[in-house]
């Protein structure tokens, strides 16, 4: 370790350096400090730790599996979340329990304390309030930054994690203005080095709703919603269980709001053409729904509180780059806010980011070593989504100083492997955003085991404490003795059909096993553990009487047919991800390919023939090309 005078100033060399401090650069930051790694967080403003820029939550459809993931692989996010909560609710518990998906709404502001008092009690993070405009590189690798201050810190690895800041435009109605966030400046000069160093970069566009004042909101005139009334939590540790909850509320558009937003389309920044970022398929602005779905009379917006201590509220569904006088004259149209007052309009923001298939499957750079990208720099969107990059560019960044392997989840062990493989292998032309659509094994991949797929991966790269190791080891010993006894165990007709009349499903009229029971929709584990005096007393000797284990015992025997089909499915397929191709082969020469395949194949360089059939334009002819080349 070596000191630079610099104005005065010792500054250190650290092994790596993190720049931004939104939800990737936090997770990045803890991530490699927690396997040991000297860290530097750089960050334009310490009072704006993972800011929950857009909505005040965190899960929802497939995000709330990454925030298990990342728990399970020992990042803060899930701790985070739980510590903050203001409501909990399990989403699409009416289907399956691959879609089951876990969503907290949050205090906004103890959010981003949380993280920031998390950052500062974990030893190996250091910090630096600045705004980094170069990037050192010597000899194809970099070694440290330069900022607005003029210093220079110098690291043997870099991770990149700017999120909207990169040259970022805030666009409302005709008016625009240099920012990364509402209130806070842009960063500039960075994306002029990336490209002079060989990167491409491109523009995206993402927007966020106004914040109104909720004593000027009549709640009587919407639909509550409450919270589960048996609150769960996101992370696998000992975080605090919810006591209490705030609602949210349902409330509509109509066609007179329509109307009315319609008449500032002209000076719309989107329709005009002043933005020329793609903007969220799956989270579009108001404006933009109500183009594309014309002949739809309304919209649903969901009233979300942004604290315990606060009377500000989130209009989820209402994103808007509309002039501000258009926004509020819409939206006190709305049942319910017809007297509101506003905090600050909605606003559309234009960013730099770049191409993740310029990436490894690391989020190493492939022009650059030792230099990742995580987050919105990479055409995401969402909190989730970048703090599971953030996780990984930290770990790899900590492995790759050390010569060690790199750690690379695959499609089949977390939706953070979709994820990164969706990214690098078919990149992304407008904001990324996960869903469980996107994930073949999906119910391989639920909310409710991540501990058990990912614990064991991240303690063995030294992230994961030989503690949570045991504790996973010991609920998952416990769920396959219960699996076990109620196997064995079978039930007489006395004894379960009472409960069976009441659940409205037929009686038995002889011995049946308990497991075969419960493969009923209408039987509960629960349900059995009350009425079977042997199951109650078995789980209460073994200390089975457990939330987490009850429903993974449940879920594994209802589903164990489906969950074998899909494990057979991905013992059969990583035959193709096991089939390795050279990083440099030029497929120009295999002139039985398509063109479009050896364009595209030159372009991504697939690690694998698994990673390769994935590619857009690749086809099952030219996969077999491949195969039969391999042969040779």
């Amino acid at each position: 370790m070596f000191h630079v005078k610099r104005q005065g100033i010792p500054m250190l060399k650290y092994d790596i350096i993190v720049v931004g401090a939104g939800h990737a650069g936090c997770e990045a930051s803890a991530a490699a400090a927690n396997m040991g790694s000297k860290v530097l967080l750089i960050t334009m403003n310490m009072m704006n730790m993972a800011q929950m820029s857009c909505n005040p939550s965190m899960g929802g459809i497939a995000k709330g599996q990454i925030v298990r993931e990342i728990d399970a692989l020992g990042g803060y996010s899930g701790i985070v979340t739980d510590k903050t909560m203001l409501q909990f609710r399990m989403l699409n518990r009416s289907k399956g329990p691959a879609m089951w998906s876990p969503r907290a709404q949050n205090d906004r502001v103890l959010f981003s304390v949380e993280w920031r008092e998390l950052l500062e009690k974990t030893k190996n993070v250091h910090f630096w309030q600045d705004s980094v405009t170069d990037i050192i590189v010597k000899k194809g690798g970099v070694v440290g930054v330069r900022t607005t201050l003029g210093m220079d810190f110098k690291c043997k690895a870099l991770i990149l994690a700017n999120g909207t800041f990169l040259n970022g435009m805030i666009h409302i109605g005709e008016k625009h203005f240099s920012g990364g966030r509402m209130g806070d400046g842009a960063s500039f000069n960075l994306t002029q080095k990336l490209q002079n160093l060989g990167f491409s970069s491109n523009r995206m566009k993402t927007g966020t709703p106004a914040r109104v004042d909720g004593r000027s909101l009549d709640f009587r005139k919407m639909i509550e919603q409450p919270g589960d009334a048996i609150p769960g939590k996101f992370s696998y540790t000992e975080t605090p269980v919810l006591t209490k909850q705030r609602s949210c509320w349902l409330a509509y558009t109509s066609t007179q709001v329509h109307d009315i937003l319609r008449t500032g389309f002209d000076k719309s920044p989107m329709f005009s053409g002043r933005i020329q970022g793609r903007g969220p398929r799956y989270c579009p602005s108001i404006e933009d729904k109500i183009d594309r779905f014309s002949t739809k009379e309304r919209h649903q917006l969901f009233i979300e509180p942004e604290g315990w201590n606060t009377v500000e509220y989130y209009i989820n569904g209402f994103s808007s780059s509309l002039p501000e006088d258009v926004q509020f004259k819409a939206l006190r149209m709305v049942k319910g806010f017809e007297k509101a007052k506003f905090f600050r309009p909605g606003y559309a923001i234009e960013y730099d980011y770049f191409p993740p298939d310029q990436l490894n499957f690391s989020l190493e750079t492939k022009l650059i070593e030792n230099l990742y990208f995580a987050g919105q720099i990479n055409g995401t969107t969402g909190y989730e989504e970048a703090a599971a990059q953030g996780l990984i560019a930290g770990i790899n960044a900590h492995l790759k100083i050390r010569k060690e392997k790199e750690f690379i989840l695959k499609r089949s062990d977390a939706y953070i492997g979709v994820l990164i493989d969706d990214l690098i292998t078919k990149g992304t032309e407008e904001p990324y955003r996960m869903f469980t659509s996107r994930a073949e094994y999906r119910i391989l991949l639920r909310q409710d085991n991540a501990d058990q797929r990912l614990t064991p991966l991240s303690h063995d790269i030294g992230l994961a404490s030989k503690e949570r190791l045991d504790i996973v080891a010991e609920k998952y010993r416990k769920v396959t003795v219960f699996i076990e006894f109620l196997n064995k165990l079978k039930i007489q007709p006395a004894q379960i059909n009472g409960m069976l009349s009441e659940k409205m499903t037929n009686t038995i009229v002889q011995r049946q096993k308990a497991a075969s029971i419960l493969l009923r929709p209408q039987v509960f584990l629960k349900d059995m553990i009350l009425s079977i005096e042997e199951i109650r007393n078995y789980a209460l000797e073994k200390d089975l009487i457990h939330d987490d284990i009850i429903e993974e015992v449940e879920l594994i025997i209802k589903y164990e047919s489906y969950i074998g089909k899909e494990q057979e499915l991905v013992t059969k397929l990583s035959n193709l991800e096991n089939l390795t191709l050279a990083d440099n082969f030029d497929y120009s020469k295999l002139v039985s390919l398509s063109f479009e395949a050896r364009e595209k194949l030159n372009k991504v360089k697939p690690r694998t023939i698994g990673q390769a059939s994935r590619i857009s334009g690749v086809s099952p002819a030219d996969i077999s090309v491949l195969i039969v080349y391999l042969g040779r």
